[in-house]
C-alpha cells in the first residue's frame, strides 16, 4: 500500500475496535514486535504471580497452601510459561521484530504475512494453556515432562502443553526463518555482513541456533503426544522402548535454548554499553565469532543434564569437556562488554545500570554453571536448589536483567516517552536485591540437601527455615519491582511524546527514525558506503548527508486477514487436538467435552484452508513493486532454505532415535513388513512429482503460465496418489499388528506418519500457487508462492528416499 499521510482529524487518537482490526491484520514489523513484547510481559506477570505462589507455600515447612498435584501444576506453568512465552519470545521476537529492519535500514521483513501468522500462533498457543489451565487442563509434570510421568492417566493437561508447545514452536521456526532471510537478502545496500550492528548479529545467531535445535523439543513433545493419544511410543520400556532417549531429544533443544534465550540479549547489552559509553563496541569482530561459537558448541553439551542417569563414562567426560569449552565464548562476551565501559565517558541512567547488573549476576551464575559441569559434584547437587538458583541466576537476574535493560533503552524509539528514571531505578534494586535475596538462600539449601520439586519440607532441618524465609521474602520484593515496573510502563502514556529521534545519541541506523517510527521507517535514503557497524558516527564524521524520499513514494505490504484466520484455526486445531480425538480427558464441569472438542477440530479444518487461500489470494503489494534483494533468490525462496533447517533437525532426531533403537536391538522387524513394491511404486510417484514441479517452476520463471499450472495440478494428482497408497498401506500393516505391542512398529507409524503428514502440508503448498494461477495473481511482479512450495516439495522427497532405506531395505 502507498503510504498515506495523517490529516490532523484522521491524527486523534483511534478507536479501540479499529486498532484491534488494525493489529490483526498488520504487516508491520513494528506493531508485531510490540504483540510480542506485550504478550511476554503478560507471560512474564502469569509467571510471576505463580513463582510467588510456589515461595508462599514454601516460606514455612509443612504448609498447606499449595499441596500435592496442585503445587506440581503450579510449577509447571511457572516454569513453561516463563520459558516460552517471556525469555525466549521478548528478545528474539519483541525486540528482533521491531529492532532488526529498522537496524539494517530496510522497510520491513523478508516474509510479512509469515510475520503476522507466527505472531498470533505465538498468543494462541499462550491463550490455549492459560483457557486449559482455567478449565481444569494444567498439567503436574515440571517443564521438562520427563517420562514416563507425561503419560500418567493422572496428569490430564500434558496433551494441552504438548500441543501448545508445537504450535508456539512452529511459530517460532517460522519467525526464525524470517529473520535469516531478511538479513541475508534485505540488508541496505552497502551494508555488509561485517558492518550489522552487533544486535543484528546475535538476532542471526539465535535464529539459526534455533532452527537447527528446536527439531528436538518438538520430536519429544510429538512422541509424548502420540503416545497419550494412540499409544505410539519411542520410549515406552513395556514394548523395548528407552525412557531416557525422551531426555535426550528434550535436552537436544533445551540446553541451547539456554543461548536462544541468552544471544539476543547479549546484543541488547553490547547496544546498550557502546552507546551509554559512547565508545565503539570493544572487539567487535570477536564479539561476532563468539556468537557464532556458542550456536557451534551449545548443541554438544545436552547430555550434561543427564550426568546421573548412569550414562557411559566416555560420554559423560566428552560433554563436561564441551561444557568446560563453551564457557570460552560465554566469557569472552563478558570481556566485550566490560572492555566497552571501561574508560567510557558512562552515562549512568537506568539501561546502564541494568547492563551493570547483568554483568555481575551472570558472572556468578556462570562460575555456578561450571560447577555444575563437573561430573562428581553434579551427581551430589543435581536435583537439589543449587540446580533452581543457578537456573534463575543465569535466567532471572542474568538474562532477564537485559531484558528489562532494553526495554528502558528503547522505549524512547518505541513509544517517543520516556519511562520515569526514579522508578525505573527503584525497579532496578527491588530486582537485584529481590533475585539475590530469592536465590542466594537456594544455593545454601541445596547443598545442605532441600530437593527441589517438593511441595513442603519438615522442620528442625538445620537453617531450611531461615533460609526458606529469607528465600520467601525476596520473592515478595521481586513482586514489588514487578508492579514498579507495570506502574512505570502505563504512566509513561500519560506524558506527551518528546524524545528526540536520537536521546541517547545512538550511532545505529534505528536512531535516524522518527520516535516513534513512522509507518515506512524512514523518510530518507542510506548512503551506500558503510565503514564500520556504527554508520552515524562514520557519516558524521565525514560529512555524509542522508537523502530525503517523499512517504508518498514509498509503497508498503498491503495488510490481510488470512494469516490471522489461519491463526485462529490453528488455535481450534490445538483445542481440539488437546481435548478431542482419541481423548479420555473429561475436563469437571464440561459435558461431552470429547465430542465437542472434535466438532471444533474438524471445523478449524476447513477455516484453516480458507484463511491460508485467502492470504495467497491477496497479492502483497496493491501496485508492482521492484522487490529489494542483495542476493539472486526471492524472499520466498530464502524464507523456506532456512525454514528447511528445521524439518531436517526433526525428522534427523527421530530417525537418529529409530536408529539407536534398532542397533541395539531394541526394535526388531517384525516378521510381515509393509510391501516393498508398495513403497517402490510411491517412490516412482514421488521422485517424478519432484521433476515435474521443478519443470513447472520452470515455465513460471519464463512465463509460460498456462504450462506452469498444469504441471502443478499433475503434482498434486501424483502427490494425491501417493497418500492414498500410503493409507493403504497403514490399514494392511495395522491390522498385522498392535503398533502398542511392536517397537518397530510404533517407530514406522510415527516417522512415517508424519511424512505423510509433511506431504499434506507439501501439497497444501503447492495448491497455493496453482490457485495464484488460476486466478491471475501471478505476473511478472507478482511470483506468487511457487519456488518456496518447489523447495519443500523437494525435501519431501528427500525425507522419503531416507524413509525407504531405514524401514524398507534394512
Amino acid at each position: 500500500m502507498a503510504v498515506q499521510i495523517p490529516t490532523q482529524a484522521q491524527s486523534q487518537r483511534p478507536k479501540v475496535l479499529s486498532v484491534l482490526i488494525d493489529y490483526m491484520t498488520t504487516t508491520d514489523h513494528k506493531k508485531i514486535g510490540i504483540l510480542y513484547i506485550v504478550t511476554s510481559i503478560v507471560a512474564f506477570a502469569i509467571a510471576g504471580l505463580l513463582a510467588v505462589a510456589l515461595r508462599i507455600q514454601l516460606a514455612v515447612p509443612n504448609n498447606t497452601f499449595l499441596v500435592g498435584n496442585t503445587y506440581n501444576q503450579v510449577l509447571t506453568l511457572h516454569a513453561a510459561v516463563m520459558i516460552f512465552f517471556f525469555l525466549i519470545p521478548i528478545g528474539l521476537f519483541g525486540f528482533g521484530n521491531f529492532f532488526l529492519p529498522l537496524q539494517l535500514g530496510v522497510r520491513d521483513v523478508a516474509l510479512p504475512r509469515v510475520n503476522t501468522f507466527a505472531v498470533w500462533g505465538f498468543v494462541f498457543s499462550l491463550i490455549l494453556v492459560i483457557v486449559a489451565m482455567l478449565n481444569g487442563g494444567a498439567p503436574g509434570v515440571g517443564w521438562t515432562f520427563y517420562y514416563p510421568l507425561s503419560v500418567d492417566s493422572n496428569q490430564t493437561g500434558v496433551a494441552v502443553l504438548m500441543v501448545a508447545l508445537i504450535i508456539n514452536g512452529i511459530s517460532s521456526l517460522l519467525g526464525s526463518a524470517n529473520f535469516a532471510a531478511t538479513i541475508v537478502n534485505m540488508r541496505a545496500p552497502g551494508m555488509s555482513l561485517w558492518k550489522m550492528p552487533i544486535f543484528a548479529w546475535s538476532i542471526f545467531a539465535t535464529s539459526m541456533l534455533q532452527l537447527v535445535s528446536l527439531g528436538g523439543l518438538t520430536a519429544a513433545a510429538l512422541v509424548t503426544y502420540l503416545e497419550l493419544k494412540v499409544g505410539l511410543s519411542m520410549f515406552n520400556p513395556g514394548i523395548g522402548g528407552v525412557p531416557v532417549l525422551m531426555q535426550q531429544f528434550f535436552w537436544f533443544y533445551s540446553h541451547p535454548a539456554v543461548y536462544v534465550m541468552l544471544l539476543p540479549y547479549l546484543g541488547i547489552g553490547a547496544e546498550i554499553a557502546s552507546t551509554m559509553a559512547r565508545k565503539p563496541l570493544f572487539g567487535y569482530r570477536v564479539m561476532v565469532y563468539s556468537l557464532l561459537g556458542i550456536v557451534l558448541v551449545s548443541l554438544l553439551v545436552w547430555l550434561h543434564h543427564m550426568f546421573a542417569l548412569g550414562i557411559p563414562e566416555s560420554w559423560q567426560i566428552a560433554f563436561m569437556v564441551a561444557t568446560m569449552i563453551v564457557a570460552v565464548p560465554t566469557g569472552v562476551k563478558i570481556f566485550n562488554l566490560i572492555g566497552t565501559l571501561w574508560g567510557g565517558r558512562i552515562i549512568m541512567k537506568t539501561p546502564t545500570y541494568w547492563l551493570i547488573g547483568f554483568i555481575f549476576n551472570f558472572l556468578i551464575g556462570g562460575i555456578t554453571g561450571m560447577s555444575l559441569g563437573m561430573i562428581p559434584f553434579d551427581y551430589q547437587v543435581t536435583m537439589s536448589y543449587y540446580v533452581v538458583a543457578h537456573f534463575h541466576n543465569v535466567m532471572m537476574f542474568g538474562t532477564a536483567f537485559l531484558a528489562m535493560g532494553g526495554l528502558y533503552y528503547w522505549w524512547p524509539k518505541m513509544t517517543g516517552r520516556f519511562l520515569n528514571e526514579k522508578l525505573g531505578m527503584a525497579h532496578f534494586w527491588f530486582f537485584m536485591v529481590g533475585s539475590w535475596m530469592t536465590f542466594l538462600p537456594q544455593y545454601v539449601l541445596g547443598l545442605l540437601g532441600m530437593p527441589r520439586r517438593y511441595y513442603t519440607y519438615p522442620d528442625g532441618n538445620f537453617a531450611w527455615n531461615e533460609l526458606n524465609a529469607v528465600s520467601t521474602f525476596g520473592a515478595v520484593l521481586l513482586l514489588i519491582g514487578g508492579i514498579i515496573w507495570v506502574w512505570n510502563m502505563l504512566q509513561s502514556f500519560q506524558r506527551p511524546i518528546t524524545a528526540s529521534a536520537n536521546p541517547w545519541g545512538g550511532f545505529t541506523l534505528e536512531w535516524t527514525a522518527a520516535s516513534p517510527p513512522a509507518e515506512y521507517n524512514f523518510a530518507h535514503d542510506f548512503p551506500k558506503t558503510f565503514p564500520t557497524e556504527r554508520p552515524l558516527y562514520d557519516w558524521e564524521q565525514s560529512g555524509t548527508k542522508l537523502k530525503p524520499v517523499d512517504p508518498s513514494s514509498i509503497h508498503l505490504p498491503v495488510s490481510s486477514w488470512g494469516p490471522f484466520i489461519t491463526a485462529v484455526a490453528i488455535l481450534l486445531m490445538g483445542w481440539g487436538l488437546a481435548f478431542g480425538w482419541f481423548s479420555g480427558y473429561h475436563p469437571q464441569g464440561s459435558p461431552a467435552p470429547q465430542l465437542s472438542a472434535s466438532i471444533i477440530l474438524y471445523l478449524s479444518i476447513p477455516l484453516f484452508l480458507y484463511g491460508l487461500f485467502k492470504w495467497a489470494g491477496t497479492k502483497e503489494y496493491a501496485v508492482p513493486v521492484e522487490h529489494h534483494s542483495l542476493t539472486k533468490y526471492d524472499n520466498g525462496f530464502m524464507g523456506m532454505a532456512w525454514f528447511i533447517l528445521s524439518e531436517i533437525s526433526l525428522f534427523g532426531v527421530l530417525i537418529a532415535g529409530y536408529v539407536y533403537l534398532r542397533v541395539t536391538g531394541h526394535a526388531e522387524p517384525p516378521a510381515m513388513r509393509p510391501n516393498i513394491w508398495l513403497a517402490a511404486l510411491n517412490t516412482l510417484i514421488l521422485v517424478s512429482s519432484s521433476f515435474v514441479i521443478h519443470r513447472a517452476e520452470q515455465d513460471q520463471h519464463h512465463h509460460r503460465i498456462t504450462r506452469a499450472r498444469l504441471g502443478l495440478f499433475i503434482v498434486l494428482v501424483m502427490g494425491a496418489l501417493f497418500m492414498l497408497f500410503q493409507i493403504y498401506e497403514f490399514s494392511l500393516f495395522g491390522k498385522e499388528s498392535n503398533w502398542t505391542q511392536n517397537l518397530w512398529q510404533s517407530c514406522f507409524f510415527i516417522i512415517v506418519g508424519l511424512h505423510g503428514l509433511h506431504i499434506l502440508i507439501g501439497g497444501t503448498g503447492v495448491a497455493l500457487p496453482y490457485f495464484q494461477a488460476m486466478t491471475g495473481k501471478i505476473d511478472k511482479t507478482n511470483h506468487g508462492s511457487l519456488t518456496a512450495a518447489s523447495l519443500y516439495w523437494h525435501l519431501v522427497d528427500v525425507v522419503w528416499l531416507l524413509i525407504i532405506a531405514i524401514f524398507y531395505v534394512w
